[in-house]
């Protein structure tokens, strides 16, 4: 398994780049958002990898950041997103922003993606939605002082949901902390606090 490459762009496609390593040129499939954002051709880049293995045909899909390509992974164990699908998803969206879109239960921006239908985009929020809210939480560093209620785990969620998607903490913490109510989930906690950022 090929986790990443690091070597120097020969060529940039479409929807592909040759990246040369060790004298070797590996074709890796990219998203065109992935792509404008590399280097221009003869330099130097790092793309994190991931193997797509057919009966008849072996393909890279390239990724600027383990968060991509993290995202990539968990969206390919969705029936009915492949990796070109997963690929185009993550062309529209961060992966911050299909978390949020996940835990909040927006399939209409899921489906805004190309190749991704209201069906699929459903099927991605049920499949994902548990794991997603365990590996936020999971992943949060949020102290008493940034929680309204220290052992209120829908606001740690809504909180670092938030800060995931670039809000400023203290603009966060106010927002949170005027919608607050035990009463409600993760998912109602960040909805009205993006109307008060809003």
């Amino acid at each position: 398994m090929i986790s990443y490459l690091n070597g120097t762009i020969t060529f940039k496609g479409q929807d592909f780049v040759i990246i040369e390593t060790g004298g070797i040129g590996f074709r890796v499939m990219a998203s065109a958002g992935t792509i404008s954002q590399l280097p221009a051709s003869g330099s130097k880049a790092k793309l994190y990898t991931y193997m797509n293995v057919k009966e008849d045909s072996l393909s890279l899909f390239g990724f600027l950041t383990m968060e991509e390509l993290n995202m990539f992974n968990r969206l390919i164990t969705v029936k009915g997103v492949g990796p070109k699908g997963a690929t185009a998803l993550l062309a529209s969206l961060t992966p911050a922003q299909i978390a949020l879109a996940i835990i909040t239960d927006d399939a209409k921006t899921l489906s805004s993606g190309p190749g991704i239908g209201k069906k699929t985009a459903q099927q991605i929020i049920l499949d994902l939605k548990d794991k997603t809210k365990t590996e936020d939480a999971a992943g949060a560093t949020v102290t008493s002082a940034v929680m309204p209620t220290s052992d209120n785990s829908a606001a740690a969620e809504a909180i670092e949901a938030l800060l995931t998607l670039g809000f400023a903490k203290p603009e966060v913490q106010k927002a949170v902390s005027a919608v607050m109510d035990d009463t409600l989930t993760s998912a109602e906690l960040i909805s009205k606090a993006l109307k008060v950022i809003g």
